[in-house]
């Protein structure tokens, strides 16, 4: 039988609906899920942070606004609300009272944080309103994770956090739980060590390449090259084939999955501004002057993206892969300054000038 008639894919948090539903969601100028930034506030530095997270902004949305968002979207077809790492959830002061909101709403929910402050208590309440846990871990080796996160003793936070989500019952079918890695020069080696252990206990890994943005820029020794990338890309596809019978396509920005979420999504940053995604952070619109509702409607940028299979450039546009790839929009804009380039990373496209 031919493998690829049984594909298993993992899809990122968000990114699980069907084509059809993304297509209907389209033609209405909706949303299927909406990417919520609680405030820029965090307690670790993370040299390769997207969003440069530490102090909160000084215009950051109330809860008021936020809820006000939240049923923004819900009217707009969303289904599920993401809670961004962009600070550390953790910090907003009124989370779990956001996370009961949400529910009251029938939204499902998804939450990146960097578990260091999860407690009991905390990880109960997350598992009784069935929240999806993604946590960022970039290493097993304490010195690389604190390294990379920019504070002392993390590494053993995170595990301490690790342990309270597993003796709340993550993870089980109706409560998944994710480690969010971000591929880098200090953790490259141990990347398929971190694989497995996520898929021996049933943990999604969602690993992916680095967006040189916010911190990243100014650490050029996190880079991995496209070869190296994609040579780690091919062995965790190996991985995956010989010891959990799971077959993908191999190609960036995500293992074992790929990006849609400009078809449907956007994200709302803790001042309210609107962007396309976290990586092509272009404000379309603010949620304190405008509907949302309103802005993805009028925004040519959000058309663009909505349309991106279409409007993709350069070597994308001609890709065997286009139709279930796009590249990384926010990389492509980080680079080139362009959201609608060919993904700079991409080794596909980089084979084609080879040739």
């Amino acid at each position: 039988m031919n493998k690829a008639c049984h594909t298993t894919i993992d899809r990122p948090w968000g990114l699980e609906f069907s084509q059809q539903e993304i297509e209907q969601i389209k033609a209405q100028n909706g949303l299927l899920s909406l990417e919520l930034e609680l405030s820029r506030k965090c307690n670790l530095r993370c040299i390769y942070c997207y969003a440069a997270s530490g102090e909160p902004l000084s215009n950051e949305l109330s809860f008021k606004e936020i809820c006000d968002v939240v049923k923004q979207a819900k009217q707009l077809g969303a289904k599920k609300i993401i809670i961004l790492g962009g600070g550390e959830p953790l910090l907003y002061p009124h989370l779990l009272e956001l996370i009961e909101f949400i529910s009251s709403y029938d939204l499902n929910m998804a939450l990146f944080t960097n578990a260091t402050l999860l407690t009991k208590e905390i990880s109960k309440r997350l598992y009784k309103f069935k929240v999806e846990v993604a946590i960022k871990l970039n290493s097993f080796k304490a010195n690389i994770q604190d390294f990379l996160a920019g504070k002392k003793d993390t590494f053993s936070m995170i595990m301490k956090g690790l342990r309270y989500l597993i003796q709340a019952g993550y993870p089980d079918p109706k409560h998944k739980l994710g480690i969010e890695t971000i591929i880098c020069r200090q953790n490259y080696n141990e990347i398929p060590k971190l694989w497995r252990w996520a898929r021996k206990n049933s943990i999604t890994p969602y690993i992916e390449i680095m967006t040189l943005q916010g911190r990243a820029k100014k650490h050029p020794e996190l880079e991995v090259s496209i070869n190296e990338i994609k040579t780690l890309f091919e062995k965790l596809a190996q991985i995956d084939n010989i010891e959990f019978n799971r077959y993908w396509l191999v190609h960036p920005p995500l293992v074992a999955s790929h990006c849609a979420r400009h078809e449907y999504s956007c994200t709302v940053a803790a001042n309210g501004d609107v962007y396309p995604c976290p990586g092509v952070d272009i404000a379309v619109g603010n949620i304190k002057h405008l509907p949302l509702k309103t802005i993805l409607k009028n925004s040519p940028i959000i058309q663009d993206l909505r349309n991106i299979r279409k409007n993709i450039k350069g070597k994308c546009s001609s890709c065997e892969l286009k139709y279930r790839c796009y590249g990384c929009r926010g990389h492509a804009y980080q680079v080139t300054g362009n959201y609608l380039a060919e993904d700079p990373l991409c080794w596909i496209n980089q084979k084609r000038v080879e040739k």
